[in-house]
């Protein structure tokens, strides 16, 4: 079998350091898998995400002059959405069809209507603290 980049293997953890984890992809072949390329959350410990012996399905993202393979956990974890957007039946009526979105219509209201009460309260806020009311009598 042949590594070649943007293939996804199946491979088994064969160790673990502090900087990733190494991972034997069969017929010999090892790659090393960067604590970056780990998860999609930060990994401050990759021992809370891959232990030795563990079966991990991995990308290839490089390999260099020198044979060495460079992986990715999370990347092989992405699935490959259709670029094909969803089909609309026009043939409904519109209140048919903005059915669903009622629910993003209800969260646009209420984002709107929150974010103007904060603007208000900042407003209120800024002018408290320029010192409205004070003036200084001449006499």
């Amino acid at each position: 079998m042949s590594v070649e980049v943007g293939q996804i293997i199946e491979g088994s953890v064969t160790g673990i350091t502090n900087f990733g984890a190494f991972v034997e992809l069969g017929e010999g072949k090892t790659g090393m898998v960067h604590i970056s390329e780990i998860a999609d959350a930060y990994v401050k410990d990759i021992h809370e995400f891959l232990k030795i012996k563990d079966k991990v399905k991995v990308k290839v993202l490089s390999i260099d002059d020198k044979g060495k393979i460079s992986l990715s956990v999370r990347q092989a974890k992405v699935v490959k959405k259709s670029s094909r957007p969803a089909e609309v039946d026009w043939s409904k009526d519109k209140d048919q069809r903005t059915q669903n979105s009622g629910s993003f219509e209800d969260a646009l209201s209420k984002f709107m209507k929150d974010s103007e009460e904060r603007m208000t309260d900042i407003k209120r806020s800024r002018d408290s603290k320029r010192g409205g009311g004070y003036s200084r009598s001449r006499g």
